[in-house]
């Protein structure tokens, strides 16, 4: 390895050296925060000495003899095809260089002969274009805009975060730079210190070594996000040429723009899926990937499945092939679990339910260009739906007991075909339920420990998500719109309009005695789901002790489950018959409710569920 230290001041930095950004580099993400601390650390010791010579003139001998020098730290570049690109430092590099735009600007402002030297520090020329040093190609517009003194507030910043960034640090820089320098003398001693006295380390590196000294100085300094590492780590390997020609940077960028659309750094979230989905056999195995999986994927264990360590063949073969297709799979599902998808609205369910890891199992289903993708999103969310629900309506749900059991799932249902995918989640969904209950299970979901399903054991939003489950099937099999938006039913709490759990049975002595008087018994008989409803806040809170024959009139109107309990909801409906026909549901009205009545609805909603989750 070759690295050749060059010890420059800012005057030698910006001189006759175009700087280009290289992949490595992230967006200009420096903020208010930083751009005030390096203006703090650069003045202290030029506001000290300026005090003490305040009756010299300006000029780099006076600066030079009575002036401290500043280290600025290390920028890193490299050189190919006599383009020296940033490796590291454009941070820095570049938030100079708008110090430097707002000094020229001051120099005129002031008639300071100083104008000239600070413009040729910003850009040069040839002809009549103007380069700027720090060369932001995609933002060469900010740039101009402020090097010519426009309004920053109409500079155009729609181009991403550099170019706002560079925008609002001006703003930083000419509010902290007014405020400071008040004077032609202290303005122009404060130049020759900035660019005489500011000292900067310049290590050139060969291009083998980049992604290497890349990583290493990072984990030294602002620590990077690992797919930014992981960026140059295999884009470090590809020729520049072959770069521009294949448009790899360009497909890296654009597939991770899609995936962190849905969340700042999800494209992480994306490879540890990815990563857990395609290559791990246990849980244990996909907790490797939890830290810095850039780092795992290069191992030689994983090398010798990805093969992407020195390897540029590879690398473009996964960032054309593997990496565009499976990052477009994550993002398609992210989208389905943000909006309701008829095509596979269990991906919408399941995120209500906090199910993460349908990414991960829905990854593994897939071959790389699945012609039966939509088909496999559609079947492997319903199947995490059916698997969850199941568990949670019979007690057996442990959430670390099914994290455990779906990594086991994600390696069944690896690649294979759609038919073989529901019989692996049947058959480890088994698996749970005979631990569960110590014995062989011969069905996935048996009335006799649905009998005893609670509000007491289950959570408050997943008791939400079932009965909004349970409406919308109603709705759906009397052909006719849901009464509320089901992320509306699980999601909303609030006082007057979040949707809350109602008892039928009002804890009062004429409900207490159809259950002979027992307040154990009356307590767990009316918490059973078949004496549960959802009402919205303000009806929930006027018909909480109601008599049952007043509390019908105020269920008038609210889910259609609710209203299945009055007589008006089975008076001239067609399609509700056709609907209770088709499958064999015993809904009737009741008058009056009691043990038997609650028993009753207890089992149509068993009945319902069979329906709802049964196996296809």
């Amino acid at each position: 390895m070759d690295i050749s230290p060059d010890k420059q001041n800012i005057d030698s930095v910006f001189s006759n050296t175009v700087y280009y950004i290289d992949f490595y580099q992230r967006d200009y993400k420096w903020t208010a925060e930083p751009v005030q601390r390096l203006l703090d650390d650069i003045y202290y010791q030029f506001g000290e000495a300026y005090q003490k010579h305040l009756d010299l003139d300006p000029g780099k001998e006076t600066v030079t003899a009575y002036y401290p020098w500043y280290y600025l730290n290390t920028y890193v570049t490299n050189v190919i095809d006599g383009r020296v690109y940033v490796v590291d430092g454009q941070q820095r590099l570049t938030t100079l260089t708008l110090i430097l735009i707002k000094l020229h600007h001051m120099a005129k402002t002031y008639e300071s002969k100083t104008a000239p030297w600070l413009e040729n520090k910003v850009a040069g020329y040839s002809g009549v274009e103007r380069n700027f040093w720090m060369n932001h190609v995609r933002f060469k517009s900010v740039l101009d805009g402020l090097f010519e003194g426009e309004d920053p507030g109409l500079i155009q910043t729609s181009g991403g975060i550099t170019a706002v960034n560079m925008v609002s640090n001006y703003l930083t820089i000419d509010q902290w730079l007014d405020k400071c320098i008040d004077s032609q003398h202290k303005l122009e001693t404060f130049v020759f210190y900035f660019l005489s006295r500011l000292v900067l380390i310049n290590l050139a590196v060969e291009q083998t070594d980049v992604p290497m000294v890349f990583e290493v100085i990072n984990d030294r300094g602002v620590r990077l996000r690992p797919y930014e590492i992981l960026k140059g780590k295999l884009l470090g390997q590809i020729d520049k040429i072959e770069l521009d020609k294949g448009n790899y940077n360009e497909i890296w960028e654009r597939q991770t723009s899609k995936v962190n659309a849905y969340r700042d750094n999800e494209i992480d979230a994306f490879f540890r899926s990815w990563l857990k989905a395609r290559f791990v056999l246990s849980r244990k195995e996909g907790q490797r990937f939890d830290g810095d999986y850039h780092r795992e994927m290069f191992k030689s264990d994983m090398n010798q499945v990805l093969d992407l360590e020195h390897n540029s063949i590879a690398v473009k073969s996964f960032l054309a092939g593997t990496f565009r297709y499976y990052s477009n799979l994550y993002a398609r599902v992210w989208d389905g679990a943000q909006k309701l998808n008829d095509d596979y609205p269990c991906v919408f369910y399941n995120n209500l339910n906090d199910l993460d890891t349908q990414f991960m199992l829905i990854l593994s289903s897939c071959r790389l260009d699945d012609p039966e993708e939509t088909q496999k999103i559609a079947l492997v969310s319903r199947q995490l739906d059916r698997f969850f629900t199941l568990l949670q309506l019979q007690n057996s749900y442990d959430s670390n007991q099914v994290i455990t059991e779906l990594f086991l799932v994600a390696r069944g249902i690896r690649d294979v075909s759609l038919e073989e995918i529901a019989p692996v989640f049947e058959k480890h969904l088994r698996h749970i339920l005979e631990q569960r209950r110590s014995g062989a299970v011969s069905e996935s979901f048996q009335w006799g420990y649905f009998r005893s399903a609670s509000i007491v054991s289950l959570n408050k939003r997943f008791i939400r998500y079932y009965f909004a489950r349970i409406d919308q099937f109603i709705a759906n099999g009397m052909k006719v719109s849901p009464k509320h938006p089901i992320q509306d039913l699980v999601s909303r709490r609030g006082e007057k309009t979040g949707f809350h759990v109602e008892h039928i049975l009002s804890n009062n002595q004429f409900n207490l005695d159809a259950f002979g008087g027992d307040d154990e018994r009356f307590d767990a008989e009316r918490n059973r789901l078949g004496g549960i409803l959802l009402l919205k806040g303000k009806d929930n809170i006027s018909s909480s002790n109601e008599v049952y024959v007043e509390k019908l009139k105020t269920y008038a109107g609210t889910l259609y489950w609710n209203e299945t309990l009055r007589s008006d909801t089975y008076k001239s409906k067609l399609d509700f018959d056709a609907f209770r026909k088709r499958y064999g549901l015993d809904f009737h009205e009741l008058s009056k409710f009691g043990p038997d009545e609650l028993d009753y609805r207890h089992r149509l909603l068993f009945d319902l569920s069979s329906v709802i989750w049964g196996q296809d």
